[in-house]
């Protein structure tokens, strides 16, 4: 949560001694559009999304030229955005591109789509949480700068039904003035793109996408008139008589809410071999819905996808089963995480701090200062590169990290590392190497 106080809040000298009596009371959020929870059952929904989401990406092929998964992630993430209110969470999407190469149009295209789409270029905190509908922001590079460590906040919490801000408002009554206190949810699907990328803590909100520059002139010959467009006017018509109108499904909602419950019950172990039975108390069971839960747990739950990246894809997993493209969703999101997971550990010194230690040979008291040299080497920064990584700072991150077993001070620090956490932590990060070993003993054996 965010408390930022405007400055007309601040009390000057100019004004009266007496000062006005604050009363926090807490006002009812407003919608513009009162939304509403849909019993509409899952089949009826698939018959709507189906048809919709083969046109949007009939749209997105006609328009953009990108990766063949990338049509499949972006038309899911659209159609997502109109019911976002079933999840709680929604992922951002983050396009990383260099100049000419399109990120403007693909912000307009989405946006056009998108539940009540709007692209900026400029973002401030009163339009984040004053606006509704899906938030295009293009040239994202300023939300870095100095000044902005509320919106940058903002936007870190935006991704989750939990994230609220409140401001206080000024109010006359019958017993004068007096402060109230408004509450707004920052909860909305939001699309960036910039050139230079996005700061770690952000970027662990959103699914990154690369968009390269084209060359193909039958896409890049093309203007953009995505609002006089009949065949985009005509994929948002049809969404908002198909879905529009309702804020959130029933049925989505029950799945996520059984989730939990589904781990613990292949988890438990004093509970060996016991049927997952959802707990919907309010709702009939229905038989035929729960096996398909099932389903989908089951294969959610073979891509080992755990934490944050569990939490930004699954939403996505729920509105492509209902298009019949749930595998698919899971192969392209476990070659995202991979991807990412690969990147971190050249780009994230942390990362390199982990695999550093869980690869060091040496054991017992060991200088941080050479520890420090031997990093360094490892991580590739030359001489008179990243001065920063020094002795204070590494010893500052193995502590951070509880890579440190033991310490000592004898002609400086020296420390005992806890390699065996090291390599577990680093598995996580690093996909496992195949074992070479199991190849050549089964070789063997058949000889």
């Amino acid at each position: 949560m965010v408390w930022i106080k405007e400055k007309k809040d601040i009390f000057t000298k100019e004004e009266p001694e007496e000062k006005p009596k604050r009363k926090y009371k807490k006002k009812e959020k407003v919608e513009e559009i009162e939304e509403k929870v849909s019993d509409i059952s899952e089949e009826e929904l698939k018959s709507v999304l189906k048809p919709i989401l083969k046109k949007i990406i009939i749209i997105l092929k006609k328009y953009m030229d990108l990766k063949e998964d990338h049509y499949l992630l972006i038309g899911t993430w659209i159609i997502g955005t109109h019911f976002h209110q079933s999840f709680r969470s929604y992922p951002y999407l983050f396009f990383n591109a260099m100049k000419g190469s399109g990120k403007s149009r693909i912000l307009n295209l989405i946006t056009m789509l998108s539940k009540q789409g709007i692209v900026l270029n400029s973002l401030t905190e009163a339009v984040l949480f004053r606006t509704k509908g899906t938030l295009g922001i293009d040239e994202f590079e300023s939300v870095g700068k100095k000044g902005n460590e509320n919106l940058r906040e903002l936007l870190n919490s935006a991704y989750k039904k939990t994230g609220k801000v409140f401001r206080m408002k000024k109010v006359s009554g019958k017993d004068g003035e007096s402060q109230e206190v408004e509450e707004f949810e920052v909860y909305r699907p939001i699309i960036m793109a910039n050139i230079w990328g996005m700061d770690e803590t952000l970027g662990d909100r959103c699914i990154e996408l690369i968009l390269e520059k084209s060359v193909n002139k039958k896409v890049v010959k093309l203007i953009e008139d995505f609002e006089d467009n009949s065949q985009i006017t005509g994929v948002v018509d049809a969404i908002s008589k198909g879905i529009g109108s309702y804020g959130s499904f029933k049925f989505m909602l029950e799945v996520q809410q059984n989730w939990n419950n589904y781990i613990e019950s292949i988890s438990s172990p004093n509970i060996p071999n016991t049927p997952f039975t959802p707990t919907t108390p309010t709702t009939p069971v229905n038989n035929n819905n729960n096996n398909n839960n099932i389903y989908i747990y089951n294969k959610i739950n073979n891509t080992e996808l755990l934490g944050r990246d569990l939490e930004l894809f699954f939403p996505l997993f729920l509105i492509s089963d209902l298009c019949g493209n749930l595998d698919k969703m899971l192969e392209i999101s476990t070659k995202i995480v991979k991807e990412r997971k690969e990147k971190d550990v050249y780009e994230s010194f942390d990362v390199q701090v982990y695999d550093f230690v869980a690869q060091h040979k040496e054991i017992g008291f060991l200088r941080i200062s050479e520890l420090t040299s031997q990093f360094r080497d490892f991580a590739g920064i030359q001489e008179k590169q990243e001065n920063w990584i020094n002795s204070r700072w590494l010893g500052k991150s193995l502590k951070r990290l509880l890579l440190i077993k033991d310490k000592k001070k004898s002609s400086g620090m020296m420390v005992v590392l806890n390699i065996e956490k090291a390599q577990e932590k680093i598995k996580i990060f690093k996909e496992p190497e195949e074992d070479d070993s199991i190849e050549e003993i089964v070789t063997e054996v058949f000889k």
